[in-house]
């Protein structure tokens, strides 16, 4: 059966690249769900108004805020109750390469068990200090997986299996905020679902903001790699096993 599509963009008070991104991803004739993190009045307009301008267009908006990784989880049960079996998640700040988005669609097409998901390539636009964090957490993603096959887990430009994420939020924990792309990411391979990265172009957009919340998200972060160290712990031999044995 071939894989059905569906796009979610998870969007808190990121207003300035959404027209020109639903223009990009117009000719994909493919379901997009916006999904509204409380965000204020003037996003919030903007999102309505796309919303009745594009047919294929969904939005929801959760009442108050509730983090990045809550509203692609939204998304997700969106899209399940749709029939739909692979979301493509595209941030709303911008930063992605749309011209990347039929590599992924084909990718995931010949690999549909497979999350499939962007491998970064940055140019000079990128904060020193974020290029920085995200090594750190390479490092641990590496030790949690005992594996180099997840390139870069906080690359929010991914096609997902649906089911697999759905049944994956039934029976564990992922984290809502910041924490969630390497958290769902890690969570997948531990069951055993394939993962494939393929290069793609990422931006800082001139005057971009970020959501970011540097006390906070890096404490849920802090608290995210002890939950997946543990658990890597607890689930070590079984890990070496496969790695053994295939």
């Amino acid at each position: 059966m071939e894989p059905t599509f569906c796009f979610i963009i998870p969007n808190y008070n990121h207003p300035q690249a959404m027209t020109k991104t639903l223009e990009r991803l117009q000719s994909f004739e493919l379901p997009c769900l916006i999904i509204d993190d409380g965000s204020n009045s003037a996003t919030q307009a903007l999102l309505e108004k796309l919303n009745q301008q594009y047919d294929w267009v969904s939005y929801f908006r959760h009442s108050e805020n509730q983090g990045k990784g809550a509203a692609v989880m939204t998304g997700f049960l969106k899209a399940q109750e749709l029939g739909i079996s692979h979301a493509i998640q595209i941030d709303a700040d911008g930063q992605h390469d749309l011209d990347k988005v039929s590599e992924l669609m084909r990718l995931a097409t010949k690999n549909p068990a497979a999350l499939v998901s962007g491998h970064p390539i940055y140019d000079d636009s990128v904060p020193m200090g974020r290029f920085i964090a995200r090594y750190l957490t390479h490092f641990w993603v590496w030790v949690e997986t005992l594996s180099f096959t997840i390139k870069d887990s906080m690359c929010g430009f991914r096609v997902y299996p649906v089911k697999a994420c759905c049944d994956l939020m039934k029976k564990t924990y992922i984290g809502k905020h910041m924490d969630f792309d390497t958290e769902i990411m890690v969570k997948l391979y531990w069951q055993k679902v394939p993962v494939i990265m393929t290069p793609t172009n990422v931006i800082y957009p001139e005057h971009n903001t970020s959501n970011f919340r540097v006390w906070q998200d890096n404490w849920l972060i802090t608290k995210m790699h002890t939950r997946l160290v543990l658990g890597m712990l607890v689930r070590s031999p079984m890990i070496i096993w496969r790695k053994a044995f295939g």
